[in-house]
């Protein structure tokens, strides 16, 4: 068993480490009860084959056939699966056993894709994280998931990652190997990690095969188990919806460990389809577009600020995006305009999509009209899925009345991972998620979202928790109170706007002071505020909570006023 060595680190973090003695007691993950696994058993939802045996069935029938693209790096079905292969030896001579969590936060590349399913073939489950993250979310996920091993890049975007590695095993003691992709430095590389193949231990199809982070809406992020059932069948429907088929080209624009681009459809869907997906560093035009036109891309998925970017890029862009003919938009709500828009932009058809990595998902279809694209959210995917819209007292309101969904079906999970209090609360006794999204359903069964019931803020895409960075606000020493809101934003959608008093005593915080603080702390740039005001007093409540309602209405009304 490799030890991990020591290596040069920032100052540490005002805040404790976390650790496993303060995971919450419970079961650590929820099975669906015996019944409904049988029903989608029956139904042919779920097949009962693991993840790490996709790219076997898949070499079998594609062979030679190009299945990912990276760069100038082009892998075949066949060579995809013997790197999955080669890979899971490797990481099963280093000891990684099943069961063991191991925290990947790797950019999109074919060093995703192949540690994917070899972890998958060691029946380990990876925990995906996202680049942006840092150590706040990082350590708290590593102690949340104990995870025996944390993969990252050397360094993406400007920022070192062997550094956060160094902080991260410091603080998180179930750490033992931290694998490097590219330059190492003081850690292990992982391309030295391979071994000629041998048996292979065997996956339960009903156990979890991912574990996703959450958009975070209460608190810090909690973590998503995905089972090998649920999660083939999300991607296999999703790959039928959108029709995709041998001849398609998926770009993975967004950040692969999103479960949008990852298997909604995704990667997972195109290769289930049998064609062929290509790895973009980046979602920007200058970089996704020359990939269009290189590579013939067919399909492709935005958040609604990149769709808006790439509709006016392509006005004047030199680039032939004849190839594309279908645009995925979602993980926030579209403007019904850009809706109108991206189609005559763009040369290719919309899909509206929403849903969440907890699992339900709604599609526009290719038989909705234009105006239904535009306006809709879609249908959900899968004939078991079951919706409810509420009341606040728990009372089903008609269709068109604004409720919140509730969703339970073959890919919806019952349960957080290690979280059985915040799961009383978040799913019904009978099974159903309350999602905190406030939608109208319309008498086709179309979903129009209309906004949260939780306290979040959707900022591009990403979901930011207003209580976890109030949290980290009221730690500054110069913060007296602290309210974070949306404000409204015609490029992210949604703005963070952390609202203050200061401490008595304490100069006026500044916004640059502030994000310098939280980075030190660890909190990811997506996290940091976009807008500080500071007052003297904040609105409250009839019962003395301050009031987020007025602090919003009073924001909007002091720009509208100029």
């Amino acid at each position: 068993m490799t030890s991990i060595p020591s290596a040069p680190s920032a100052p540490s973090a005002p805040e404790g480490p976390p650790g496993p003695a303060s995971l919450p007691d419970g079961p650590a993950f929820t099975p669906w009860p015996a019944e409904d696994a049988r029903r989608y058993r029956d139904l042919g939802h779920w097949r009962g084959t693991a993840l790490g045996e996709l790219p076997r069935t898949w070499a079998a029938r594609s062979g030679d056939r190009t299945a990912l693209v990276f760069g100038d790096l082009r892998l075949s079905y066949t060579e995809l699966d013997r790197r999955a292969d080669t890979l899971a030896a490797g990481l099963l001579s280093l000891g990684i056993a099943p069961g063991d969590r191991v925290l990947v936060q790797l950019p999109n590349s074919a060093d995703f894709a192949v540690l994917l399913f070899a972890l998958a073939r060691c029946a380990a489950v990876p925990v995906l994280t996202l680049p942006a993250h840092r150590r706040s979310e990082i350590a708290h996920l590593a102690a949340l998931s104990e995870a025996v091993a944390y993969v990252v890049p050397d360094r993406y975007a400007g920022f070192d990652h062997r550094a956060l590695a160094a902080e991260v095993a410091e603080r998180v003691p179930s750490l033992r190997h931290i694998l490097v992709a590219g330059d190492p430095g003081p850690f292990t590389a992982l391309d030295s990690v391979s071994a000629e193949p041998g048996p292979l231990p065997t996956a339960d199809p009903s156990a979890p095969a991912v574990l996703l982070v959450s958009g975070g809406t209460t608190g810090k992020p909690k973590l998503i188990p995905r089972t090998h059932d649920d999660y083939a069948y999300n991607a296999r429907a999703s790959a039928e919806v959108c029709g995709l088929g041998p001849a398609d080209v998926y770009l993975a624009a967004l950040p692969a460990a999103h479960n949008f681009p990852l298997a909604c459809p995704g990667l997972l869907g195109i290769w289930s389809a049998g064609g062929t997906a290509v790895m973009a560093p980046a979602p920007s035009p200058d970089v996704a577009f020359p990939l269009i036109e290189r590579e013939g891309v067919t399909v492709t998925a935005l958040v609604p600020p990149m769709a808006r970017l790439w509709t006016e890029y392509a006005e004047w862009a030199p680039e032939d995006l004849s190839s594309l003919r279908l645009l995925q938009v979602g993980g926030a709500r579209l403007d019904p305009d850009l809706a109108r828009r991206i189609p005559p932009a763009l040369g290719c058809s919309l899909q509206q999509v929403f849903g969440m990595a907890e699992g339900l998902l709604s599609y526009t279809r290719p038989e909705d009209g234009p105006e239904t694209v535009a306006t809709t959210q879609g249908r959900p995917l899968s004939p078991q899925d079951e919706v409810r819209v509420l009341d606040r007292d728990g009372a089903p309101v008609a269709d068109g009345t604004v409720g919140e969904l509730w969703a339970r079906g073959p890919y919806t999970l019952r349960g957080y991972y290690r979280a059985a209090g915040h799961n009383a609360g978040a799913f019904s006794p009978d099974g159903f998620f309350r999602t905190g999204d406030l939608v109208r359903r319309l008498p086709t069964g179309h979903l129009v979202v209309e906004g949260r019931a939780k306290d979040v803020v959707n900022r591009g895409g990403e979901n930011v928790s207003a209580s976890e960075l109030e949290e980290h606000l009221l730690a500054h020493p110069g913060i007296a109170q602290a309210a974070v809101v949306p404000l409204p934003d015609e490029t992210l959608g949604e703005l963070v706007c952390a609202v203050v008093t200061a401490a008595p005593g304490a100069e006026q915080p500044r916004i640059k002071e502030v994000k310098a603080y939280l980075a030190d702390r660890g909190l990811a740039d997506f996290m940091h505020p976009d807008r500080l005001v500071v007052l003297d007093t904040l609105p409250l409540t009839a019962v003395g909570k301050i009031s987020k309602r007025d602090l919003v209405a009073r924001l909007t009304d002091e720009a509208e006023a100029g």
